[in-house]
Formats: structure tokens, C-alpha cells, sequence
């Protein structure tokens, strides 16, 4: 249960648990294999059974991607990729869920104190209770997971099953996956296997195969293996994720200095109080001062 503990909570930046070195929690991951999926959704089935979420079926867009994006009701999503591969139409599907960054710019962003909460595993969770839907968190985040609840104006999205996590079990999405495309276990395993089938697609021609761990968010909780490294975009994938410019700002800078601007007020008002004091008319002082009005009349 330890892995439960919490670590980083948002509205502050200040670390929750520092935690004990010679006791730390491993943390876990998912593991996307992009080579080995053949797009049965199965997963997407699974998250919203588990989940008891239903989201809409929509119309026919041009793909069987369906629905067309993630939303408060669909937070696993199987994306449908269209590319064109030496003159030939292949597919290219993408596990399209909440990449529970190392570094969390919903977390980051979110103004409210543990309505957004990282894990000493690793996973990133909303809190409903103090969530009041401000939305900052969905501008901020550059994978565009979270989304608002049209019925109460809350966060959602992945939880990456956390109340299963917490009884052993993994999650359902990696639990349902029946090519093998999906995986679960503790981080530095699944790098370690990501790393060997990179490996052994290289040398099957597949030169460019490459994971995708991006550095821009520290790493994230959910790595993937690629056809194609130098293409992330083919994926619906951003090449360069990180922390929006104003989200850093606004932690770094405009949130302490008016810290210290209040400091400083409050400084200030003390300073006057000792030196000056109240200013205070006498009751003797403000009579004379009466009758002195009334003689110069």
C-alpha cells in the first residue's frame, strides 16, 4: 500500500513525502507495443467496462476510429493511422490514454491544493472532491488527455485502473490485450523490455524503431515502441512534448513573487504599526479643535 502513498500534490510546490531511500516504491507502466497491435479494441472495451463509462457512438467520419477523441465518458482510445509506406495504405494504431508524465504539467497547472495528485508509483490521479473544474489542466497537459465532465463540470480521464493496482491486479485494458501489444509491470522492466524488442526489430530492417519516452516530461508511465521513431506524428503523438511556457511561469515566478509580494505588504503594515502607530484622535484634542472652528466662525 505504500505505493499509494502520495508524493507531489497540486496548488503547491512543495513535495508531499520525501520518502524513505531505503524503502522505495518501484513504479509501474504500461508498455505500448505499436508493432504488435492490430487494432481490436479490446482494450477500449475493457477500460469502458471497468469503468462503467459509455461513450457515444457517433457517426462514420472517414474511420473506423470511433469515438473520433478522448472525452470525460471514453478514456482509452484506440486511434486508427492512415500512412503510406513505400506506395502502399497501412495502418498504424495508437493506445491513446493518460501518459502519467514524470513530470505532470497537469499538476502543474492546476490551481487547486490535491485536486490533482501523483502516486509513489507513478500514476497521476484526479481528485473529484476538490476538483472545480477551472479546465487548466486540459489546456495544460500536451497530450490533450484530460477532458471535462459536461454533467458536473469535473476532470477526467485514465486512472490506469488504480483501484485494481491497489489489490494487485493490473489494469484492464492490459489485462483484455490479446496480441501482446499491451503490457504491464514496474517501469525499469518495461524500459528493459521495450529495449529488447527495439532491438530485435532493428534487426528485422525496421531501422528507425526507436521508444518513445519522451524527455520533455521526464519520462512518462506509459512507453511505447514505434515503427518508426522519427515520426511521432504518424502516431497522433507530439514529437517534442513538454510543460506549456506559461504553466512553468506561473509555478516558477508569478506564484512566488506574489508570495512575496504579500510578504511584503504584511511586512510593511507591521513596520508602520510599531513605528507610527494608530492614528488616533484624543477625545480632549478633538473638542478643542471643535470650539476653536466655532470661535474663528
Amino acid at each position: 500500500m505504500s505505493s499509494l502513498d502520495v508524493i507531489q500534490i497540486s496548488g503547491t510546490s512543495e513535495d508531499a513525502k520525501k520518502g524513505n531511500p531505503l524503502n522505495d516504491v518501484q513504479k509501474v507502466a504500461k508498455l505500448f507495443d505499436a508493432t504488435k497491435c492490430n487494432g481490436c479494441k479490446a482494450c477500449q472495451v475493457a477500460c469502458s467496462e471497468w469503468n462503467d463509462l459509455r461513450a457515444d457512438v457517433g457517426s462514420f467520419q472517414g474511420s473506423y476510429q470511433n469515438p473520433a477523441s478522448l472525452s470525460d465518458q471514453c478514456w482509452t482510445l484506440m486511434q486508427y493511422n492512415e500512412v503510406m509506406d513505400n506506395n502502399k495504405l497501412r495502418w498504424q494504431f495508437t493506445h491513446t490514454a493518460c501518459m502519467h508524465c514524470e513530470d505532470p504539467a497537469c499538476l502543474k497547472a492546476c490551481s487547486t491544493k490535491g485536486a490533482i495528485v501523483k502516486l509513489a508509483n507513478g500514476t497521476v490521479q484526479l481528485n473529484d472532491d476538490k476538483c472545480i473544474g477551472c479546465g487548466y489542466c486540459v489546456s495544460a497537459c500536451p497530450f490533450d488527455v484530460p477532458k471535462l465532465d459536461s454533467a458536473n463540470n469535473k476532470a477526467r480521464k485514465c486512472t490506469m485502473c488504480i483501484d485494481r493496482l491497489q489489490v494487485g491486479l493490473e489494469p484492464a485494458c492490459t489485462k483484455t490485450c490479446t496480441t501482446g501489444a499491451l503490457r504491464f509491470g514496474t517501469r525499469e522492466d518495461m524500459l528493459f523490455q521495450a529495449e529488447l524488442r527495439v532491438k530485435a526489430l532493428k534487426e528485422k530492417g525496421h531501422h528507425n524503431a526507436g521508444i518513445y519516452n519522451p524527455e520533455g516530461v521526464s519520462g512518462t508511465g506509459m512507453i511505447m515502441v514505434l515503427h518508426d521513431i522519427n515520426k511521432p506524428d504518424t502516431y497522433g503523438l507530439p514529437a517534442k512534448p513538454t510543460t506549456p511556457l506559461s504553466v512553468d511561469l506561473r509555478q516558477d515566478w508569478i506564484k512566488p513573487l506574489g508570495a512575496v509580494g504579500l510578504l511584503a505588504t504584511a511586512a510593511v503594515a507591521c513596520i508602520h504599526k510599531v513605528t507610527v502607530g494608530r492614528n488616533i484622535v484624543e477625545e480632549e484634542e478633538a473638542e478643542h479643535g471643535a470650539h476653536t472652528q466655532e470661535e474663528e466662525k
